[in-house]
């Protein structure tokens, strides 16, 4: 169903579409948003699953 979903041309499209939208200036400020709430969301599963493993403790 998804096969060859992302190719090159499909990420250049995207991309196109990404800087018509929002801008240059704007996307590395998404970007970064974008990291740091992958960053809090990946440390926020990292202490719950600590405190689960110390509750078994």
């Amino acid at each position: 169903m998804f096969e060859g979903l992302l190719q090159p041309m499909h990420l250049i499209i995207i991309l196109a579409v990404g800087v018509l939208l929002f801008g240059p200036k704007k996307i590395p400020e998404l970007g970064k948003g974008l990291g740091e709430g992958i960053r809090g969301f990946k440390d926020a599963i990292k202490s719950a699953t600590d405190a689960v493993d110390s509750d078994k403790k």
